[in-house]
């Protein structure tokens, strides 16, 4: 996710998306990374079969 104007960068992963993506455009977690730096526009997205591929491939990003 990124923010208005593509400056800052939120790299996560989650099993349920389209919730996910709802949680930071409505600042459900006001004091999170996200909620601050007003991350609420999905840029990207994989899915991975398996959670330990997905956490993999956001440890190398």
């Amino acid at each position: 996710m990124t923010n208005k104007y593509n400056k800052v960068l939120y790299v996560g992963v989650t099993s349920e998306l389209p919730g996910r993506v709802w949680d930071h455009k409505n600042k459900t977690h006001p004091y999170s990374f996200t909620a601050k730096y007003n991350c609420d526009k999905l840029v990207y997205y994989i899915f991975y079969p398996n959670i330990e591929e997905a956490i993999s491939a956001e440890k190398v990003l």
